[in-house]
């Protein structure tokens, strides 16, 4: 861990001193060739080129059924991210698709799942044109589905991948209890030249480490470079701020799971380390 604090304080001395701005909302498309994506994006103060983030929502949405407002898990990445230094793309998956919650067995859409890739590739491509962000220097963050979309983005059988990137690729990715993680969802020879961030939380039942810890050991062994990381005690959610443990009965799976959340305080101070440590490490350069 000192090491991991060290990498990250060592990339901020390299970035300007960051002080967020107010989130802006932007539109753009997706590559999927039928959607106006929105997209929230938060950028440090400033006019420097700076490397950025594509954010990934869960299953339920970026907004808060309670306030109508972004949730504060996503709110506070963002300002976490910005403040040190990072242009945060939020991407609105399900709203301009007229779309709710896909976490119950009813309001899950395959096809909208399926998707998503399409709307990671989008939000690279919207960044890479804006003239504050470095166009070679970008990562994709997500949560949940937001996670195995990111796996589904990532991989060499890309999901959403255009046919050329003329200002190269996703630079590295973090997926934070990812679903489609196993080897029933994802081809049997999935592997990524992405350097890949993985984290999990031992006691998650909705997304159950064990199964995506034996699928990501598989891409190891043929080359992938991912790393994992297992919080024992934690629940999916777990870097959420402030969210008591909750059982989520209308989120029941089809075997009949019923999803469990909440923050867990010494992993979620570890993830705020260990995620800027790795974008720091993976994109910074000349």
């Amino acid at each position: 861990m000192h090491k991991i604090i060290v990498a990250a304080l060592a990339f901020l001395l390299w970035l300007p001193a960051a002080t967020a701005q107010a989130q802006e909302s932007v539109h753009f498309p997706s590559l999927d060739g039928a959607t106006q994506l929105d997209g929230y994006l938060y950028r440090p103060s400033g006019e420097e080129r700076r490397p950025a983030i594509v954010g990934l929502h869960g299953c339920s949405g970026m907004f808060s059924r309670a306030t109508g407002a972004i949730s504060p898990i996503y709110r506070e990445w963002a300002a976490e991210l910005t403040r040190q230094g990072y242009v945060f793309l939020l991407v609105d998956s399900f709203r301009p698709r007229n779309h709710g919650e896909m976490c119950s067995t009813l309001g899950f859409e395959l096809d909208i799942y399926r998707a998503r890739p399409r709307d990671a590739y989008g939000a690279l491509w919207y960044l890479q044109a804006q003239p504050f962000v470095r166009g070679d220097r970008i990562g994709l963050l997500g949560w949940s589905q937001g996670g195995g979309v990111t796996l589904y983005s990532i991989g060499n059988l890309s999901l959403g991948r255009p046919a050329t990137l003329p200002q190269g690729d996703f630079r590295a990715a973090v997926a934070f209890y990812p679903g489609s993680c196993n080897i029933q969802r994802q081809p049997s020879d999935w592997t990524t030249r992405i350097p890949l961030l993985v984290l999990m939380g031992a006691e998650d039942v909705w997304t159950p480490a064990a199964p995506c810890k034996t699928f990501l050991d598989g891409a190891v062994g043929r080359g992938a470079p991912v790393e994992t990381q297992i919080y024992p005690g934690a629940y999916h959610g777990f870097d959420a701020p402030n969210q008591p443990r909750l059982e989520l009965p209308n989120y029941r799976t089809r075997a009949g799971v019923v999803p469990i959340i909440g923050t867990d305080p010494p992993a979620r101070q570890d993830v705020l380390a260990r995620v800027p440590a790795f974008f720091a490490r993976n994109l910074a350069g000349p």
